[in-house]
């Protein structure tokens, strides 16, 4: 592949990467445009879970093999598999040193030959994936050279948790070792430790050859970058290996920028003192919501709360314990919230607060009001809430616009905070609330504007 060839595919990776607008578009670009820039017909990208301690693929993409997923759930492998990751590679860059892609074969032989690139650092002649001389194997794993643990598949090579069963015979002796044992040659296919379990997982698949890049993000080990080929097409050489470790670069910046991105928006639609939901997030939800109503009927609620005597408390006691109360009554409503499936909790800003639920019936949320209102009157310095709630499962007329919905929960809270009441109002069960809600106000400075309040809406 010449030069420019080359080239250009790393900007049209980074390009595809940087078009993105989701971590699954940004997985997904990431994986196809190194698959195409190294003529692969597959590609997969994971990510080391330290805590865990697994590897778990995010994406496969391309020619998939049976029982690969594109995005997958449970698709996970020990690292203890793949020694690679967690300690020769790890070492090394620690000590500076550079995370160089290598290159596997379905025969077990070398893509090249391995005195080009000299000893695999960190590989003992004679001992196996990464075990030292002298050390006893992993427990569960078979010392021997006639046999190992039945395989599990490799990242990338589908499904499963990656436990095999029963013991499998070992693929061929390496070039020029005569034996199962490590040659300490260079990383070439076969050499890097934990090949074993990826070269079965070649020939399970149908492939012929992968590289395995592995990908740094500020400063530490990520994950790792596979592309493959089929079996009969011409297998990876050293000259692929150098240009996937210059690709997964490429993937580890445009991870960054992404990791960024979602950042930001995270702080975009969180309110910072609660870690509940802003108004930005509520309008966008609620938009949804209705939008679905009107497409299919389904029922949307919203519960709309303001926490009673705020100001008192931080003039009392300071804004601190203020803050204190507000933090405490989210995490109330959070609690509240999770009875109602995919229900958004959120902070509208000063001492009010809301739920959004799509699909529980009206009766649902007016449930969760009410415990809502006895758990905020327990709370330390709380006085209670005043609560009100609207639903599109309750007689309060058609609803066309998330502005309606919110003018007639705004309605119902106010009805609530004005009568001192312990207990949620619910439109269209208490008859005022509708008609307070479309009436214009009756002096200008009368207190009761409503959000989005346009008759008719």
């Amino acid at each position: 592949m010449g030069e420019d060839v080359r080239l250009r595919a790393v900007v049209a990776l980074a390009q595809g990467m940087a078009a993105a607008h989701t971590p699954r578009e940004c997985w997904r670009a990431a994986a196809l445009g190194a698959s195409q820039a190294l003529g692969g017909t597959f590609a997969a990208l994971s990510v080391w879970e330290r805590d865990l301690g697994r590897l778990r693929v995010l994406v496969n993409a391309g020619q998939r093999a049976p029982g690969e997923e594109e995005f997958p759930e449970a698709e996970a492998y020990p690292v203890h598999r793949f020694s690679e990751i967690t300690e020769f590679l790890h070492e090394r860059w620690a000590g500076g040193g550079e995370p160089d892609a290598w290159v596997e074969t379905a025969d077990g032989g070398p893509a090249w030959p391995a005195a080009d690139l000299g000893a695999w650092p960190g590989t003992v002649p004679g001992t196996e994936s990464g075990t030292e001389s002298g050390t006893e194997p992993e427990s569960g794993a078979v010392a021997g050279p006639e046999s190992r643990p039945g395989p599990g598949p490799g990242p990338g090579s589908g499904p499963g948790s990656g436990s095999g069963s029963g013991s499998e015979s070992r693929p061929g002796p390496r070039s020029g070792s005569g034996s199962a044992s490590r040659s300490g040659a260079g990383p070439g296919p076969g050499t890097g430790p934990g090949s074993w379990w990826r070269v079965a997982a070649l020939r399970r698949r149908g492939r012929g050859s992968c590289v395995i890049a592995p990908i740094v993000l500020h400063g530490r080990a990520w994950g790792e970058l596979y592309v493959a080929r089929p079996a009969g097409a011409p297998v990876f050489d050293r000259a692929d290996a150098d240009f996937a470790t210059v690709l997964a670069s490429v993937v580890a910046a445009g991870l960054a920028q992404t990791e960024r991105l979602e950042e930001v928006r995270k702080l975009a639609f969180t309110d910072p003192l609660t870690g509940l939901a802003n108004r930005r997030a509520v309008d966008a939800r609620l938009d949804e919501a209705v939008e679905r109503h009107l497409a299919d009927g389904s029922v949307v609620s919203l519960l709309v709360c303001d926490l009673n005597g705020l100001k008192d408390v931080n003039d009392t006691h300071g804004h601190a314990v203020g803050d204190r109360l507000l933090e405490r009554f989210g995490s109330v409503l959070s609690c509240a919230g999770a009875r109602l499936p995919g229900a958004l909790a959120a902070r509208l800003g000063g001492d009010e607060f809301c739920l959004v639920a799509v699909g529980p019936e009206a009766d649902e949320v007016v449930a969760v009001a009410d415990e809502l209102c006895v758990r905020a009157g327990e709370l330390e310095f709380g006085q209670g809430v005043a609560c009100g709630v609207a639903s599109t499962g309750d007689p309060i007329g058609p609803v066309r616009s998330a502005r309606r919905l919110f003018r007639l929960a705004d309605a119902a809270q106010y009805r609530a905070k004005a009568a001192r009441s312990p207990k949620p109002v619910v439109a269209g069960r208490d008859g005022a609330v509708v008609r307070l809600a479309d009436a214009p106000p009756a002096a200008p400075r009368d207190r009761r504007r409503f959000r989005g309040a346009r008759p008719g809406g």
